[in-house]
């Protein structure tokens, strides 16, 4: 009999996946439909069943095999084919379906950023739910659903671009050679970041902060250009 997986089991929590290029290739992409529609389905010969998998995808890697890699070679002991084959175990149609990539600074840079902070006020835990609340009730007014839920055509009408803008994320898609899903959750993001601003209109800052958040993405077109 079929039973729940770990998919099921997180379902309305956190998947988290550490050491995700020690993952093998074709269990992470067994992942891709799930993320997709929020649910996993199990055929047997004999009975087909559908669990619910709505959860959170979180994961971390090293950039690579040996741990380091800043974009300057020698930073790391690994070549960039190394690095390459390293990372090419996240496959690109995984990879587009993870909307926020963020890249962990070094311990001493850590470190270095941590005691700036203690300096500098920061933002209440309940200020940020205000925040978050506030951008969701602007979401289902305009929409009647959240960001996450708006199909393409929706999105295309609420997240509205200018034609510099659109060409400017355009030649950014292409540069980081990435795919129209890739392009249409980069979209996405730039709408939650205005949303989260209280801003009606997408802007450029908006593009800007979404597409920093490609940080994988970045390091394989840095390593395709050493």
């Amino acid at each position: 009999m079929p039973k729940p997986g770990e998919v099921t089991r997180a379902n309305h929590g956190i998947l988290f996946l550490d050491e995700l290029t020690e993952t093998p290739r074709h269990v992470l992409d067994t992942l891709r439909e799930p993320l997709e529609s929020g649910t996993v389905c199990i055929s047997r010969a004999q009975q087909q069943t559908t669990f619910p998998a709505r959860f959170q995808l979180i994961c971390a890697l090293n950039p690579s095999p040996c741990g380091t890699f800043n974009g300057d070679i020698r930073s790391s002991r690994s070549t960039p084919d190394q690095i390459l084959k390293y990372l090419s175990k996240v496959s690109g149609p995984f990879l587009d379906r993870i909307d926020l990539q963020v890249d962990v600074p070094r311990q001493p840079d850590a470190l270095r950023d941590a005691h700036q902070q203690t300096k500098t006020a920061k933002m209440a835990s309940q200020s940020l739910q205000e925040k978050v609340v506030a951008a969701q009730q602007r979401q289902l007014e305009r929409q009647g659903c959240l960001n996450r839920n708006l199909s393409v055509r929706l999105l295309t009408e609420v997240a509205v671009l200018s034609d510099e803008d659109h060409e400017f994320l355009v030649s950014a898609m292409e540069r980081l050679q990435l795919s129209h899903r890739a392009f249409h959750r980069t979209l996405r993001l730039a709408r939650t970041i205005a949303d989260l601003s209280g801003e009606e209109r997408l802007r450029r800052e908006h593009l800007l902060e979404a597409l920093s958040y490609r940080a994988l993405d970045n390091l394989l077109t840095q390593l395709r250009d050493l």
